[in-house]
């Protein structure tokens, strides 16, 4: 890494700039999802090696970091966030847990995958570099082949029934099993090349689906037997775990016993509002009411699709001038249909030029035809205006006022998520939700935000289920994964296929699913601490233009950076 420490005024930004392009170039992956250009045509070394010079590059950055002086509260801010995330990344490579990690969500395959969704498909440079990165898969395949097997020599691997279900996911991209067909091959034929490069591409093609069905028998033949019987993790990877996905640290007990109480909270207001939909009416019988209503359902992927985009771009109208401060290149939000059925809605942010701008993305899984609006409109607040489109975006454009590793690189899921909860509540206060339909499709979210607080901690840490709890389940019974999936479909109206998945992402990426409920209500404390401070001074819309121009952080960061108000 470029040595600024003596050349820069700003020592930090300098150094966080210069990290940005040295992470890039050994992350050509990363590049393609922060927007950076010039690294569409290669893939990260997965191999031991690779591994090792991330890491490497990780640790000198963040001394490099610790030993500047900060000019400004700014600069400060930014130097705190650094070295809050840095410093846990090096912990949990310390740990072991980073490089073996194969779970439903998250490992080196799915971004394998998952990157030529962000690579655009027209014109021969566009293509060319979708064929180079093609053509480099195999390799990158083996390396990281070689890094798993090199960490389960030494003990470190993932639960048996993780890589199980990855392999279940890598037959679907390889068209072996579901509706979606051979995803390469897919990628080629809506690329539609012409003359030679046709033929190239489709050749790495089919080189690129071997080595994903090779690497599938890798997993089933070799890792699933040496995998972890028991999906728990315990208590010490999981407190590490947490602190990755807060950044903060959270008492677990009081954060699991605080769940309980918010759920009871969140099913009282859903049993009032399904009375205000069908009076005398159980919270199931009007769900039940509403799913027969042929007026709110919508038929067909691409008409669902197309109603995500309307309302998106109806609220970032409203909500532009008015309530928020929305710079006019954030005025622009695509919905779009992943090409995958393994399920799923996420968001990803727009390129440093804004060329791509941010998307919405709803991976449906095999079947599901209908889809009911009431349900989802918080959804659309969650992951658009002005929830994460707002907040990552609008971060990627504050140039003036971070860093490029804020506006790009940083990403925190208890700071995202947790806004993006505040920002659905927000909706509803601002009345939004005023159709008691889709309050109570807000209601259905936060309640099952809520139980995977309970859940996922319950789980990991396999605590006993209090005796005395609100909705009589299982008393005094300690917390399985069975459990986990039969209290999560007691509270949530998700389809059952979707709460499979559910289930099997908490179990493989443990402390990240309790980052929305726990996150959002970090944000109400900070909130409501500047608020007591500012007294009759306080303007929520001053707040939340202070707020995201912090850009993403840990909320310890976030929370001493609002104090400074």
């Amino acid at each position: 890494m470029t040595d600024t420490t003596t050349s820069a005024v700003r020592t930090v930004d300098a150094i966080c700039d210069q990290f940005v392009e040295d992470y890039c170039a050994l992350d050509p992956i990363a590049a393609t999802y922060y927007g950076v250009a010039g690294h569409d045509d290669r893939l990260p070394d997965y191999s031991p090696a690779g591994y090792d010079a991330r890491v490497d590059l990780v640790r000198r950055a963040v001394a490099a970091v610790e030993a500047a002086t900060p000019v400004d509260d700014r600069e400060a801010a930014a130097r705190d966030s650094f070295l809050e995330r840095h410093r846990l990344e090096l912990e949990m490579e310390d740990a072991g847990i980073s490089r073996c990690m194969v779970s439903v969500i998250d490992s080196a395959i799915h971004g394998m995958r998952q990157v030529f969704d962000l690579m655009p498909t027209e014109g021969e440079v566009a293509l060319e570099a979708i064929d180079a990165r093609l053509a480099a898969i195999p390799a990158a395949v083996q390396g990281y082949r070689v890094t798993l097997a090199d960490e389960a020599a030494r003990g470190r691997v993932s639960a048996a029934a993780q890589y199980a279900k990855v392999v279940e996911q890598v037959r679907g991209w390889t068209g072996e099993t579901g509706e979606s067909g051979d995803f390469f091959a897919g990628l080629v034929d809506r690329c539609a090349p012409t003359g030679e490069l046709a033929d190239r591409m489709r050749e790495h093609a089919r080189a690129a689906t071997r080595a994903f069905a090779d690497f599938g028998l890798f997993l089933s033949d070799e890792l699933e037997p040496q995998g972890r019987d028991k999906e728990a993790v315990g208590r010490e990877h999981y407190a590490l775990t947490s602190r990755y996905f807060l950044g903060a640290t959270v008492d677990l007990e009081e954060t699991y016993a605080w769940g309980w109480q918010e759920l009871k909270r969140l099913a009282d207001d859903m049993a009032a509002t399904a009375d205000r939909i069908k009076p005398g009416a159980t919270v199931a019988e009007a769900v039940a009411h509403l799913d027969a209503d042929p007026a709110r359902v919508v038929h067909g992927r691409e008409a669902f699709r197309d109603w995500m985009q309307e309302l998106a771009d109806r609220t970032l109208a409203d909500m532009a001038d008015v309530h928020f401060d929305i710079p006019e290149p954030v005025r622009r939000i695509e919905c779009m249909l992943a090409p995958t059925n393994d399920g799923g809605i996420y968001y990803t942010g727009p390129s440093e030029d804004f060329v791509r701008p941010g998307r919405m993305w709803w991976s449906v899984p095999d079947g599901i035809e209908d889809f009911y609006p009431w349900r989802e409109v918080t959804t659309v607040f969650h992951e658009g205006v002005p929830g994460h489109h707002l907040q990552v975006a609008q971060t990627a454009y504050r140039s003036e006022s971070l860093n490029r590793w804020q506006r790009l690189m940083c990403w925190v899921s208890g700071h995202g998520e947790g806004w993006a909860l505040y920002a659905e509540r927000l909706m509803d206060d601002l009345g939004y939700l005023a159709d008691p339909a889709d309050r109570l499709g807000m209601l259905d979210g936060q309640s099952f935000r809520a139980a995977r607080v309970i859940v996922d901690i319950g789980m990991h840490l396999e605590l006993e289920i209090p005796a005395d709890n609100p909705f009589g389940f299982h008393p005094g019974e300690t917390w399985t994964p069975e459990l986990g999936r039969e209290f999560l479909g007691e509270h949530s109206q998700i389809e059952p296929d979707v709460l499979d998945f559910e289930i099997n992402r908490y179990l493989g990426w443990p402390g990240q699913a309790p980052s929305y409920k726990v996150g959002e209500r970090i944000w109400l404390q900070a909130r409501d601490d500047v608020r007591e401070r500012q007294g009759d001074d306080f303007d929520l819309k001053a707040f939340h233009r202070a707020a995201l121009d912090l850009g993403s952080l840990g909320l310890d960061p976030l929370r001493a950076a609002l104090a400074r108000l």
